[in-house]
C-alpha cells in the first residue's frame, strides 16, 4: 500500500526512527538463518544413471522427486542442485501456501473462464495434498491452514472485493469466503489504514518454507531419491536411450528429465524468453511482545496482502515476528540473476516506511532481517508447462511467485506429461498453452517500466489503468509479482 494519511488518533513514525529500525537487521533470509538448517550433500562426481533426473532443487524439484517415487518406488530417481536445497526461492518467499493455480481467481477468470470451477477444485485438492504430505512424512514447518484476507487500502479497492465477492457468488464458489467492511477487518488486525477485506478461510496455509524444502528434502532421501548439492546442470543433449546432463564433474544419463529451475536459464534454450526474474524484498521484525502483539489484535494469524497493484504481503511467524514484504518488483535490464541484487538498502527503507504507516501502533519495533532474491515471471503470471526433445524433458516455470503451493501441481504436470498420460490436468487449456513471451531487449525492459509506471500510477488515480495497461490487457501481456 502507498503510505496513506495518519488519523488523529495516531502519530507518524519520524523518517530518522525508520531508518533506525534497520540498523540491526541481518541481510540474509530469516527463514534461511534457522540453527536447524541440513548441511549439504556432496557435489556430483563421475557418471550417474538413472530413470528420471530432476533438476532443481527447490520446490519444483523437491515435490518432482518425491512424487516420483511414491508413485513408482522402484524408480531410479536422481535429483541435483546447483547450490543447496532451499537457498533460492524456495528459501526467501513468505511462506504463503495457496491453494489457486491462476495466481489468484481473477488473473484465472480472465484467462480461463471455461475451466475455472475445476481450476480451483484442483488447486484445493492440491493444498490438501501438501497439509496430508506434511503429515505423513512429519515435516516440522510450522503449517498453519490459517487462511488469508485481500485487504482494501483505498476506497476503490473496498468495491472491487465486493465485486469480487459476488462473482463468487455467482460461481458458487464463495465456499468459506466472507466480505468484511472496515470494522469487521479492524477486528480481525487493527491498522489505520484498512478499509474493508476479503477474507479466504481455508484456501492459504501459511509456513515455513525454508523447512519445508528441508522437510521434502529428508522424505526424498528417505524413499531413496539420490541428491547432488553443488552440483550445477550446465548442458541438456539426446543420447541413443534418453538425455545426457553434463555437470562440473561428471555426467548424469538418463531416460526423462524434469527441469524445476524456474528463474534460472532453462536448458531448454527455446524457453529462456517465457520468463524474466523479478527481484522481490521483504523484511523481518524482532519478536512483538503480548503487548504489540494485542495492540494490532492480531489474533487470527492469518496471511495478509493489500489490493494495490504494488502491493505488500504480510504474516506472523510462529515466534510472532511479522515479516513484510513486496510492493517493489525490480526488473534488471538484461534480465540478469546476481547475488549482489539481493540487498537494495532503498527498496528496505521504503518497506519500512510502509510497515510503520500501516501500524504505527508498533513504532520503536526493529528489524531482525533484511533479504531479497528473484523469483520468475511470466506473461500471464502463473506457471506455464510443456516438454521438449520428443517428449523426454519436462518443465515447469512462471509461478510469479505462488510456487509454494502451485509447484506441487506442476510437479504432478511434469510427470504426466514424461509419462504419456492424458489426465485431468494435462487435458487443462491452462497446461497446453503458453504465455507471450517476453521482447528481447531493449524492448523487454522499456516495456516492464512502462508499465511498472502506470500501475503505480493507477495506485494512486482510484485504479483507473491507462491507455498503456488497457492495450497489455487486451493482448493478454503483463508484469506482476
Amino acid at each position: 500500500m502507498a503510505p496513506r494519511a495518519m488519523s488523529s488518533t495516531t502519530q507518524a513514525v519520524s523518517r530518522e526512527d525508520i531508518l533506525s529500525s534497520l540498523a540491526d537487521a541481518k541481510p540474509v533470509s530469516y527463514w534461511l538463518d534457522d540453527p536447524g538448517r541440513p548441511a549439504a550433500l556432496p557435489a556430483l562426481t563421475g557418471d550417474e544413471r538413472c530413470e528420471l533426473l530432476v533438476v532443481g532443487g527447490g520446490y519444483s524439484g523437491l515435490w518432482t522427486a518425491l512424487i516420483a517415487k511414491e508413485r513408482h518406488p522402484e524408480r531410479e530417481v536422481v535429483l541435483v542442485e546447483a547450490r543447496e536445497i532451499a537457498w533460492a526461492a524456495s528459501g526467501r518467499n513468505g511462506g504463503f501456501c495457496a491453494a489457486s493455480l491462476t495466481h489468484g481467481l481473477g488473473n484465472g477468470l480472465a484467462r480461463w473462464p471455461r475451466e475455472i470451477g475445476l481450476l480451483e477444485q484442483l488447486g484445493a485438492r492440491n493444498l490438501d495434498a501438501i497439509e496430508e504430505a506434511v503429515k505423513r512424512y512429519g515435516i516440522d514447518c510450522d503449517f498453519e491452514r490459517t487462511g488469508e484476507i485481500d485487504v482494501a487500502t483505498e476506497p476503490h479497492q473496498v468495491a472491487e472485493l465486493a465485486e469480487m465477492y459476488e462473482e463468487l457468488k455467482e460461481l458458487g464458489l464463495e465456499g468459506n469466503v466472507s466480505l468484511l467492511d472496515a470494522d469487521a477487518m479492524r477486528a480481525e488486525v487493527d491498522s489505520p489504514t484498512f478499509l474493508g477485506g476479503l477474507y479466504d478461510r481455508d484456501g492459504v496455509a501459511m509456513l515455513h518454507p525454508a523447512r519445508l524444502a528441508w522437510g521434502l528434502k529428508q522424505a526424498c532421501l528417505d524413499l531413496g531419491v539420490r541428491i547432488y548439492e553443488h552440483t550445477r546442470a550446465t548442458e541438456l543433449a539426446r543420447t541413443a536411450e534418453g538425455m545426457a546432463v553434463r555437470t562440473p564433474y561428471g555426467r548424469i544419463f538418463a531416460r526423462d528429465v524434469a527441469l524445476g529451475t524456474n528463474v534460472f536459464p532453462s536448458l531448454v534454450r527455446r524457453m529462456r524468453p517465457y520468463t524474466v526474474p523479478v527481484y522481490d524484498y521483504a523484511l523481518m521484525t524482532e519478536p512483538l511482545t503480548d503487548e504489540q502483539l494485542a495492540s494490532i489484535g492480531w489474533q487470527g494469524r492469518q496471511g495478509l496482502g493489500d489490493c494495490a497493484n504494488q502491493f505488500h504481503y504480510f504474516r506472523l511467524s510462529a515466534d510472532n515476528r511479522i515479516l513484510w514484504g513486496g510492493y517493489d518488483a525490480i526488473y534488471p535490464y538484461g534480465g540478469k540473476v546476481r547475488d549482489e541484487y539481493d540487498q537494495r538498502p532503498e527498496t528496505f527503507a521504503k518497506l519500512a516506511e510502509h510497515f510503520f504507516t500501516c501500524f504505527p501502533q508498533l513504532a520503536g519495533l526493529r528489524f531482525s532481517h533484511a533479504w531479497g532474491g528473484a523469483i520468475d515471471t511470466c506473461t500471464r503470471f502463473s506457471a506455464f508447462f510443456g516438454t521438449a526433445h520428443k517428449g523426454r524433458v519436462a518443465y515447469a516455470a512462471g509461478y510469479t511467485g505462488l510456487g509454494v503451493g502451485a509447484s506441487r501441481f506442476g510437479a504432478e504436470v511434469m510427470l504426466d506429461l514424461l509419462a504419456g498420460e492424458r489426465t485431468e490436468r494435462t487435458e487443462l487449456e491452462m497446461v497446453r498453452s503458453k504465455p507471450l513471451p517476453f521482447p528481447p531487449e531493449p524492448f523487454a525492459w522499456t516495456g516492464i517500466e512502462l508499465t511498472k509506471r502506470s500501475l503505480a500510477r493507477a495506485d494512486l488515480n482510484g485504479g483507473r489503468r491507462n491507455g498503456w495497461l488497457k492495450v497489455m490487457d487486451r493482448l493478454g501481456f503483463g508484469f506482476d509479482s
